[in-house]
């Protein structure tokens, strides 16, 4: 059997599967690696299953490093937003590791305990069976299945229904950026939802907003204050197959902004600036 080719075949959904229990790039591929190293340390003729070994092995790793990293994200500085990754606008089309994982579904994902995102993830999003989930958890399908309908519950009650038009979704979009980088306030009161949320994510490396900030007023006054700054430039994107903002100070990637539509209004604005979140979207400005 060669292993080689069979990992390597396997690698782009085995980093799925970390990235949706991580919410983070660096940590799946580390966890996948980890994956295959133990694989080359073990004898591949006592393994019946390599496909099924590896996505075990691998769901094992990242829950061991979710739980710690639970543990991390207490003491973490500020709101803790997922690892943004640029996606291509039709998920169709798209073929990273983020293809089935929204913005959305990842900011939600972070409300729920280790065992039940575990769950969730590895039946919802990546179809294992109960039995294989309960192999890689130590628990019983029964209990498995429990964990994963407790966590499809909360996902659809707490999951915002954006809506889906991408057209509109860039014109709202480009009039923000624009809105944003001028400072007016006029501009931005226009595309935002009188109920907004500002959430930003700065990890206690660079500064940002500490707590959420609510209402359209209150962001507009805030992001506007901003516009004083240095020169920044701003791209249009997709990460996690939701409308995004990259932002470019003196052209150099300062940040990543992921944009909830609903009725043509910006509705969330969680904003990513730790630059250690900043590995899966590209670098350049092409303004």
């Amino acid at each position: 059997m060669d292993v080689v080719s069979v990992f390597d075949d396997l690698r782009p959904r085995l980093i799925g599967v970390a990235y949706g229990l991580l919410g983070s790039v660096a940590d799946a591929e580390d966890v996948v690696q980890d994956a295959w190293i133990r694989l080359q340390r073990t004898d591949p003729a006592g393994i019946d299953d390599v496909t099924g070994w590896l996505v075990t092995t691998t769901s094992r790793l990242a829950l061991d490093v979710l739980r710690s990293a639970r543990v991390r994200r207490e003491n973490y500085v500020g709101p803790w937003l997922p690892e943004p990754v640029e996606t291509a606008p039709d998920p169709a089309d798209s073929v990273s590791l983020a293809d089935t994982l929204s913005w959305a579904m990842l900011v939600v994902l972070e409300t729920l305990t280790p065992a039940e995102r575990a769950a969730f993830v590895l039946h919802d999003v990546f179809g294992l069976s109960f039995d294989e989930i309960a192999t890689a958890l130590d628990r019983n399908p029964a209990t498995c299945r429990k964990l994963a309908s407790r966590a499809r519950a909360h996902v659809e009650a707490r999951q915002p229904r954006f809506t889906v038009d991408p057209e509109a979704h860039r014109r709202v979009v480009t009039a923000f950026a624009e809105a944003t980088a001028t400072g007016d306030l006029a501009g931005l009161l226009a595309v935002l939802d009188p109920d907004a949320v500002l959430t930003a994510d700065g990890g206690g490396v660079v500064f940002v907003a500490p707590e959420p900030v609510h209402g359209a007023q209150a962001i507009g006054r805030f992001l506007a204050g901003l516009a004083g700054g240095p020169a920044k430039t701003m791209r249009v994107t997709t990460v996690n197959h939701n409308p995004a903002l990259l932002v470019f100070v003196d052209g150099v990637l300062d940040g990543v902004a992921a944009l909830g539509i609903v009725d043509g209004r910006i509705a969330t604005i969680d904003f990513v600036r730790n630059p250690h979140k900043l590995g899966g979207v590209s670098p350049l400005n092409s303004n």
